[in-house]
């Protein structure tokens, strides 16, 4: 009569494995314990993580800063500053214009957190911000 031996390991060939219900195959103590962090794991209620999820999710997005404004000393126009990436300031005009009328190098996006990008490449149905001084009619 041939006794019954416990299954080996599935990952590590380990004698004494048992079989895990949670990842479907059989496994010894320590290769359980890396695969699922604890030998045996309690299934989580949604109602223990969603106060936290849902505090998580109340973060606000930043909203956007709007520049500093300022008066053209050629024209008279109003623009606003914005700091680029690089760190320096441009004035911006006021509103929105279609891409397929600014020349490249001179559309501009205001991001969230109020700095200008200068856009490099964008669809012709988007919208760009231009500087101040490709319009400046003084210049």
């Amino acid at each position: 009569m041939k006794t019954a031996t416990a299954p080996a390991c599935a990952a590590c060939d380990a004698p004494a494995a048992e079989w895990n219900g949670q990842l479907g195959m059989v496994l010894c103590s320590s290769c359980t314990t890396a695969a699922t962090g604890g030998r045996e794991r309690d299934p989580v209620r949604l109602g223990d993580i969603l106060p936290v999820t849902t505090a998580a999710l109340r973060v606000s997005v930043p909203s956007q800063r709007a520049g500093s404004p300022m008066t053209c000393r050629r024209c008279g126009a109003q623009a606003l500053w914005h700091r680029t990436v690089n760190g320096r300031w441009v004035a911006i005009e006021p509103g929105e214009r279609p891409v397929a009328g600014v020349p490249r190098g001179e559309r501009w996006y205001i991001a969230g957190d109020g700095t200008a990008v200068n856009l490099r490449g964008a669809s012709p149905t988007d919208t760009c911000r231009v500087t101040h001084f490709f319009l400046c009619r003084a210049r």
